[in-house]
Protein backbone atom coordinates (compact mmCIF):
# COMPACT_ATOMS: atom_id res chain seq x y z
CA UNK A 1 0.00 0.00 0.00
CA UNK A 2 1.58 3.40 -1.22
CA UNK A 3 1.50 5.98 1.57
CA UNK A 4 2.54 9.58 1.35
CA UNK A 5 2.58 11.51 4.90
CA UNK A 6 3.06 14.71 5.51
CA UNK A 7 4.12 16.18 8.53
CA UNK A 8 5.34 19.96 10.51
CA UNK A 9 3.16 22.03 9.56
CA UNK A 10 0.94 24.78 11.15
CA UNK A 11 0.83 28.20 12.48
CA UNK A 12 3.96 30.27 12.20
CA UNK A 13 4.29 34.02 12.34
CA UNK A 14 5.73 35.95 9.19
CA UNK A 15 9.16 35.76 9.03
CA UNK A 16 9.28 32.36 10.76
CA UNK A 17 10.53 29.06 9.80
CA UNK A 18 8.94 25.90 9.31
CA UNK A 19 10.24 22.17 8.39
CA UNK A 20 8.28 19.90 6.28
CA UNK A 21 8.52 16.01 5.86
CA UNK A 22 6.50 13.20 4.05
CA UNK A 23 7.26 10.31 4.89
CA UNK A 24 6.91 7.39 1.88
CA UNK A 25 6.24 3.73 1.92
CA UNK A 26 4.93 1.29 -0.34
CA UNK A 27 7.31 1.72 -3.14
CA UNK A 28 11.17 2.04 -4.34
CA UNK A 29 11.18 5.71 -2.88
CA UNK A 30 14.80 6.07 -4.21
CA UNK A 31 13.25 5.69 -7.79
CA UNK A 32 11.14 8.71 -7.47
CA UNK A 33 11.29 11.85 -8.29
CA UNK A 34 9.92 14.58 -5.54
CA UNK A 35 7.99 16.85 -5.01
CA UNK A 36 6.40 19.67 -2.84
CA UNK A 37 3.07 21.29 -4.15
CA UNK A 38 0.79 23.90 -2.74
CA UNK A 39 -2.85 25.16 -3.27
CA UNK A 40 -4.18 27.99 -1.33
CA UNK A 41 -8.21 28.85 -1.04
CA UNK A 42 -9.42 30.12 -4.59
CA UNK A 43 -5.79 29.17 -6.41
CA UNK A 44 -4.69 26.62 -8.49
CA UNK A 45 -2.39 23.82 -6.82
CA UNK A 46 1.31 24.89 -8.12
CA UNK A 47 4.94 23.55 -7.87
CA UNK A 48 6.79 24.89 -4.98
CA UNK A 49 9.99 23.00 -5.19
CA UNK A 50 11.59 19.21 -6.59
CA UNK A 51 13.97 17.04 -6.38
CA UNK A 52 15.65 14.47 -8.47
CA UNK A 53 15.38 10.72 -7.52
CA UNK A 54 19.00 10.90 -6.02
CA UNK A 55 19.05 14.09 -4.80
CA UNK A 56 21.79 16.03 -7.07
CA UNK A 57 19.04 18.20 -8.39
CA UNK A 58 16.62 20.72 -7.23
CA UNK A 59 14.38 23.16 -8.84
CA UNK A 60 12.27 25.61 -7.16
CA UNK A 61 9.30 28.00 -7.81
CA UNK A 62 10.29 31.80 -7.96
CA UNK A 63 8.56 33.11 -5.18
CA UNK A 64 10.00 30.54 -2.75
CA UNK A 65 14.03 30.65 -4.32
CA UNK A 66 16.42 31.52 -1.52
CA UNK A 67 13.48 31.08 1.00
CA UNK A 68 12.85 27.44 0.63
CA UNK A 69 15.08 24.05 0.96
CA UNK A 70 14.00 20.50 -0.84
CA UNK A 71 15.76 17.83 0.35
CA UNK A 72 15.60 13.84 0.73
CA UNK A 73 16.99 10.84 2.52
CA UNK A 74 16.78 8.02 0.78
CA UNK A 75 17.72 5.22 3.71
CA UNK A 76 14.84 7.34 5.20
CA UNK A 77 12.40 7.59 2.38
CA UNK A 78 11.72 10.94 3.94
CA UNK A 79 11.35 14.69 1.92
CA UNK A 80 11.63 17.64 3.41
CA UNK A 81 10.49 21.03 3.03
CA UNK A 82 12.61 23.83 4.99
CA UNK A 83 11.14 27.22 4.85
CA UNK A 84 12.72 30.16 6.01
CA UNK A 85 11.22 33.73 6.00
CA UNK A 86 7.39 32.74 5.68
CA UNK A 87 5.33 35.36 5.11
CA UNK A 88 1.22 35.30 4.88
CA UNK A 89 1.68 34.44 0.71
CA UNK A 90 2.74 30.46 2.09
CA UNK A 91 -0.11 30.00 3.80
CA UNK A 92 -1.30 26.95 1.56
CA UNK A 93 -2.37 23.09 2.13
CA UNK A 94 1.21 21.59 0.77
CA UNK A 95 1.54 18.04 -0.86
CA UNK A 96 4.30 16.30 -1.57
CA UNK A 97 4.16 14.08 -4.62
CA UNK A 98 6.39 11.12 -5.79
CA UNK A 99 6.24 10.18 -9.77
CA UNK A 100 8.49 8.43 -12.21
CA UNK A 101 8.36 7.40 -15.74
CA UNK A 102 9.25 3.40 -16.82
CA UNK A 103 8.77 3.06 -20.42
CA UNK A 104 5.54 5.19 -21.13
CA UNK A 105 4.17 4.57 -17.87
CA UNK A 106 3.95 6.99 -15.64
CA UNK A 107 3.31 6.68 -11.64
CA UNK A 108 2.08 9.45 -9.51
CA UNK A 109 1.31 9.34 -5.93
CA UNK A 110 0.06 12.17 -3.31
CA UNK A 111 0.02 12.86 0.18
CA UNK A 112 -2.96 14.20 1.93
CA UNK A 113 -1.70 17.36 2.58
CA UNK A 114 -0.91 19.53 5.33
CA UNK A 115 -2.08 23.01 6.44
CA UNK A 116 0.62 25.69 6.75
CA UNK A 117 -0.94 29.25 7.90
CA UNK A 118 1.32 32.11 8.12
CA UNK A 119 -0.69 35.16 10.17
CA UNK A 120 0.44 37.61 13.58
Amino acid sequence: QVQLVESGGGLVQPGGSLRLSCAASGFTFSNYVMGWYRQAPGKERELVAGISSAGDTTSYADSVKGRFTISRDNAKNTVYLQMNSLNSEDTAVYYCKAARSVVGNRYTYWGQGIQVTVSS
